[in-house]
C-alpha cells in the first residue's frame, strides 16, 4: 500500500528567465498518478485539501453544511461525505492512499434458496422470491481479461515511453520531435537560459498539484516554482 513516505520523481525543464516551467519528463507512476486524480470524488477533494487547510471557492462550504446537518433532515451522510472512487481493481498507483477510503473487495449475496436467481450488493436486502433476507455470500470469479489486468503492470498507462507533461497538465509520449516542437511553440531563443531540475515529491505536494489543477493553469510552476517566484519578488 502507498504511505505518506511514498516519494515520485519529475525532470522538469525550467525557463531560468521566465521563471517558470515548460514542461516535464515523467515515469509510468507519475502518470498513473495524475489520471487518478479524475476518479476522484469531489466530496474526497473537498475533505483532503480540508485537513492541510487548503480550502478554496465555496464547496468546503458546501461540505460543513451536510456535515454540521442534524441525522434528522439528512437519510445518509456517508453517501455524500465518503463517496467510493469508481475505479477499483487498478493498482499499483502512487498515492492510491489519498482517498483515505478504505478498499473494498466486490462482494455479493444471495438468499439460501437455490430457486432463487436474485443478487445483492449488501446482505441486508430482502429477496423477492421468498421474503428472507439475502445473506449467502457469493464467490465472486474475475474474469480472463480482468484478471490478465491485474497481473500485468498494472495502474492506467503502459510503461513503454517516457511522458511528457506539460505545466497546464496536458500528457502525451514524449519524444525529440516533440521536444523540439514545443521549445519552437515557447519562442525559446537562447537555450541558455533551460535548465533541469529533477524534483521529488510525495503525499503533501501531492495534495498541492491537486489544489492547483482546479485553480491553474500554470501547475507545475504554481507548485515546484513557488520558492523561486518568491525570491525573484523580494
Amino acid at each position: 500500500m502507498t504511505t505518506s513516505k511514498t516519494q515520485l520523481s519529475m525532470k522538469l525543464l525550467v525557463d531560468t528567465k521566465a521563471k517558470k516551467v515548460l514542461f516535464a519528463e515523467a515515469d509510468k507512476s507519475c502518470v498513473d498518478f495524475l489520471f487518478y486524480i479524475l476518479s476522484l470524488p469531489v466530496a474526497t477533494v473537498i475533505r483532503l485539501l480540508k485537513r492541510k487547510g487548503m480550502n478554496y471557492g465555496c464547496l468546503p462550504e458546501l461540505y460543513d453544511s451536510v456535515e454540521n446537518l442534524n441525522d434528522s433532515y439528512i437519510q445518509s451522510k456517508d453517501i455524500l461525505l465518503r463517496p467510493k472512487s469508481s475505479v477499483t481493481g487498478v493498482a499499483p498507483v502512487p498515492f492510491l492512499s489519498i482517498t483515505d477510503v478504505t478498499a473494498t473487495h466486490k462482494s455479493f449475496y444471495t438468499c439460501s434458496s437455490y430457486n432463487h436467481l436474485t443478487v445483492s450488493d449488501g446482505p441486508s436486502a430482502i429477496c423477492t422470491g421468498c421474503n428472507s433476507y439475502m445473506s449467502k455470500r457469493l464467490t465472486y470469479v474475475a474474469p480472463p481479461t480482468a484478471v490478465g489486468a491485474v497481473a500485468a503492470a498494472g495502474g492506467f498507462v503502459k510503461d513503454v515511453v517516457t511522458y511528457m507533461v506539460m505545466d497546464y497538465l496536458v500528457v502525451k509520449p514524449k519524444s525529440t520531435i516533440s521536444s523540439i516542437n514545443l521549445l519552437n511553440k515557447f519562442n525559446v531563443k537562447d537555450v541558455g537560459v533551460l535548465k533541469e531540475k529533477v524534483v521529488n515529491f510525495g503525499m503533501g505536494e501531492a495534495l498541492k498539484l491537486l489544489k492547483a489543477s482546479f485553480e491553474s493553469k500554470t501547475v507545475l510552476t504554481s507548485v515546484f516554482m513557488s520558492n523561486a517566484k518568491k525570491s525573484r519578488a523580494l
